[in-house]
């Protein structure tokens, strides 16, 4: 297991606590990716699991995957690779929760919106800010019109800009808002204790199936889609090439309009 993807067994191995372990920012870079991915196949032989948690290390969840990695060249493979845990979420059909601190921001915003729970403190701010970057958030273009409305995640994705924990909450993201990150991991492990310990794994796998049977019908059949619309047209144009090269280089974008 990498270093920057912590694995954590509770509950008699019931629940599994995959900790985001490179802060401040939590990027989830390549080596990450490969990390969460490993233990996601290791998960799938594993049957007495119930819940499978995710979780930043330090004050953030994630700050989103590398912005590096999102060069023409290297797009591709990334995208790839981070989508490749969306289809082993959705296969492994796990209950799954997100335990949100800080930023939530880019595709640490999408790993929690696959989540079939998400969990914040006061201190969580969340969004998809990759408009911005002259790019687009193909997971949460269509996560987020499932959960929020069209309409509510037409403002997010286009405006790129960032929510509150309360509204957040307001608008039917989370399951529960705590005031600290403290007070959320004692309050997640009562309701862990309460909701999901007493269940069957067995059963729980197959109420997920039934569940997100839609849900999980349109990532398998729409996330290569929304790919393929990334890699072939959008990084062919100046203006996504640009913003991610701005960003790298620290500067303003000068866009074209093209």
């Amino acid at each position: 297991m990498s270093d920057k993807t912590l694995i954590e067994s509770m509950h008699g191995g019931q629940v599994v606590r995959l900790t985001l372990n490179a802060p401040k920012a939590n990027v989830l870079d390549g080596e990450m990716m490969a990390g969460l991915q490993k233990a996601l196949d290791e998960l799938g032989r594993q049957p007495d699991v119930k819940l499978l948690q995710f979780i930043g290390a330090g004050d953030h969840f994630s700050f989103g995957a590398s912005v590096a990695e999102h060069v023409r060249d290297k797009a591709p493979g990334m995208l790839k690779q981070f989508h490749g845990l969306f289809y082993t979420l959705a296969d492994l059909a796990i209950p799954t929760a997100a335990l949100v601190s800080g930023q939530c921001l880019g595709g640490g915003m999408e790993l929690a919106l696959m989540c079939s729970f998400m969990f914040v403190d006061a201190s969580a701010k969340l969004g998809q800010p990759e408009i911005s970057l002259g790019v687009f958030a193909p997971p949460a273009s269509l996560i987020l019109p499932m959960k929020v409305g069209q309409a509510r995640a037409d403002c997010l994705l286009t405006t790129g800009r960032i929510m509150s924990a309360g509204e957040a909450e307001r608008m039917g993201l989370v399951t529960k808002l705590f005031e600290n990150r403290e007070t959320m991991l004692e309050g997640v492990d009562d309701w862990v204790q309460k909701h999901i310990l007493p269940k069957s794994a067995s059963s729980l796998k197959h109420a997920v199936r039934a569940a997100r049977m839609e849900f999980n019908g349109s990532v398998r059949s729409r996330l290569k889609d929304q790919e393929t619309l990334y890699i072939n047209e959008l990084m062919a144009t100046n203006d996504a090439n640009e913003g991610i090269q701005s960003f790298l280089e620290r500067r303003k974008p000068k866009w074209q309009n093209k």
